[in-house]
């Protein structure tokens, strides 16, 4: 295996390989079918992309996610391979000659998104191509046990009847034995190699806390650990909140979701990288491609809505190898929460009829017609519209994106428009008047010369660029302009574009995925069910609880996580414990209360009241407050 240790060490810049990516490339060259089942972090694109460098051809790349696609096709560009993404919205012209590409022009990878194969005429495309090697990524979406079941996965065991002679490597960082058997029966593996690194992170500590005040504790976290950290929530909101809050203690914290613009994106992920910013505050949109060796803590302040995604997640801390933390606030009302947030909010198949027929409606768009069309769409606008509950419906929409019957892009843009209303020498007389504006007008004559004739979208950022002018100033100029009736200038900010990818025919459209849904609804309530058995379970080993989930059994302890530690922790030194029960003799006090009246450590009250949580001597109350029993 030298070869391959020299590709790696030529493009990728590593010395060695991580545990089994040898094994697995090995299992690949010998046109073995493969399942590579390595935990996040393990290194999964390594696993395809080095066996295929190492031979003649392309590798076909099988991936649900547009925004993984397009990082690693950019990562491989920047290291000179040639590299294709065919996502959605790509007029048929272009798709055409990006295949002739892949067929004539020494293209070593081609991604494409499982709906790809859906299309006949694609498919025939690829029989043409000289494919090495056929690695499908989130290889658990083929199963409808998996957390993010596709059907248009289904398609993918299609591509064994075409390539008989070309291994399949499936690739998934999380999947429990049943979703196993169902990715190899679903792909069509013929006796498939199976490589599975352990779920066990050693140098992770898995610590659930409840608490009546998140924040506080949060911050007693980051000042003990004062290393780059990242807090999930469940929203752009909380992002926001949590950051500004963190920022108002000293903190220097910044935030990531799915509808800052891309440039808002980079910057705010640049200022945690560089560790000028010790924290970010994130939702899921956070996460992929992220290889942070040095992350000491991962914080989750609202439940998870199943363990693949929090054993994700967490997995972003300690990379380096060094000792790390997970850390899960509960309180009192976060099953309610959860429950309220994750199931009453599951779309049923009458709902998810109205939603689409009403989508529909929203962008005009006829029986029998809509496929290939994109519009910018704003969720909030559509509910207030039809008065729908928004996270019923962005479920539901989602649901939809996953059946391959839209695609819904979270990204955010500002779609401008203008169009000058008066005459060229009307305009050059009021620029003549105004010099202040002069530029700026100037700039976007040179830039947009039928703008006379229609509303032509307009680069904000270009036009500042090329006027030496601030995009504040364009903005300035531009509402001016708008005021005086010189031009008409529309501004929308969307933050997301649907794409229909196939006809509308509202009921059997519906019909054909509605089986799915029930299916779907109850997997998701059994995830939460193991999430809520995860934080209250109070008397195992909290790693433990999580390779058990993934079938993986283990006799040992941890030693590490919040419930070994207080094994571990003497039996709570006595005169603590009775200090907080004399205290609560006469009034329900909250840990922060205790701490302060007692100038116990706060490791020591949470410890003692753990105990005496597991002992039934107190009780905690819906308002956070410990009370005796």
């Amino acid at each position: 295996m030298q070869e391959a240790l020299s590709i790696l060490q030529k493009y990728w810049k590593h010395d060695s390989f991580r545990p089994l990516q040898n094994e697995i490339i090995d299992s690949v060259l010998n046109g073995q079918d493969t399942f590579a089942l390595l935990p996040t972090g393990g290194g999964k694109s390594i696993c395809f992309q080095v066996p295929s460098m190492m031979q003649e051809g392309l590798c076909l790349v099988v991936s649900p996610l547009v925004a993984l696609m397009k990082d690693q096709v950019a990562n491989l560009q920047k290291r000179n391979i040639k590299a294709i993404a065919l996502t959605g919205g790509i007029a048929t012209d272009e798709i055409i000659n990006l295949l002739d590409n892949c067929q004539f022009g020494n293209y070593k990878f081609l991604y494409l998104s499982p709906e790809r194969l859906q299309s006949d005429w694609i498919l025939d495309r690829l029989k043409n191509l000289p494919i090495n090697l056929i690695a499908i990524d989130e290889a658990h979406c083929v199963s409808q046990w998996g957390h993010d079941f596709r059907p248009a996965y289904l398609k993918i065991s299609e591509l064994k009847k075409h390539f008989p002679k070309i291994p399949f490597l499936a690739l998934t960082a999380t999947a429990t034995p049943r979703v196993i058997e169902d990715i190899k029966t679903e792909l069509g593996l013929k006796d498939p190699k199976l490589f599975q690194q352990s779920f066990a992170r050693e140098n992770i500590a898995y610590m659930v806390f409840e608490v009546e005040d998140k924040l506080y504790r949060t911050e007693q976290i980051l000042k003990k650990n004062p290393q780059p950290s990242i807090i999930y929530v469940r929203n752009r909101k909380s992002c926001l909140s949590i950051s500004a809050q963190l920022q108002s203690l000293g903190f220097k914290a910044t935030y990531y979701h799915g509808g800052l613009t891309t440039k808002e994106k980079d910057k705010n992920m640049q200022l945690w990288m560089s560790e000028e910013a010790q924290v970010i505050v994130a939702t899921n949109a956070f996460g992929m491609g992220i290889d942070k060796p040095n992350v000491k803590t991962v914080i989750h302040t609202q439940l998870p809505e199943n363990i693949e995604n929090y054993y994700q997640e967490s997995g972003r801390a300690g990379r380096n190898g060094e000792k790390s933390f997970s850390v899960l606030l509960t309180s009192a009302s976060d099953t309610a929460n959860a429950e309220s947030q994750f199931i009453q909010n599951l779309a049923d198949k009458s709902f998810l009829k109205k939603m689409y027929v009403k989508l529909c409606n929203y962008f005009q768009i006829a029986y029998g017609e809509g496929i290939n069309e994109e519009f910018a769409f704003n969720l909030n606008r559509f509910c207030h519209k039809y008065d729908f509950p928004a996270l019923k419906t962005y479920n539901a929409l989602q649901f939809l994106d996953r059946q391959g019957i839209i695609t819904l892009s979270q990204s955010f843009s500002e779609k401008i428009t203008m169009q000058f209303l008066i005459e060229s020498r009307e305009v050059i007389r009021y620029t003549s008047l105004n010099s202040n504006d002069e530029e700026i007008i100037l700039a976007i004559l040179r830039t947009y010369p039928g703008i006379y004739e229609m509303k032509t979208p307009f680069n904000l950022q270009l036009i500042a660029k090329k006027s030496n002018s601030t995009e504040a100033e364009v903005h300035k100029v531009l509402e001016k302009l708008k005021d005086k009736e010189i031009i008409e200038y529309n501004s929308k900010n969307n933050d997301s574009f649907i794409l229909f990818n196939e006809v509308r025919e509202d009921d059997l459209t519906i019909n054909r995925v509605s089986k799915y849904l029930e299916k779907q609804n109850n997997l998701k309530k059994d995830q939460l069910q193991s999430v809520l058995d995860y934080v209250n379970e109070k008397k195992t080993c909290k790693s433990k609880l999580i390779l058990d989930y993934f079938g993986e059994k283990t006799a040992t302890d941890c030693g590490i996580c919040s419930y070994c530690i207080t094994k571990k922790v003497k039996k709570t030194n006595n005169s603590i414990t009775q200090t907080i029960l004399d205290l609560l003799k006469s009034e329900d006090l909250s840990s922060r209360d205790i701490q302060t009246r007692t100038n116990i450590s706060a490791d020591d009250v949470v410890h003692a009241l753990q105990e005496l949580l597991e002992d039934n001597r107190i009780i905690i109350k819906s308002n956070n407050k410990y009370t005796l029993k």
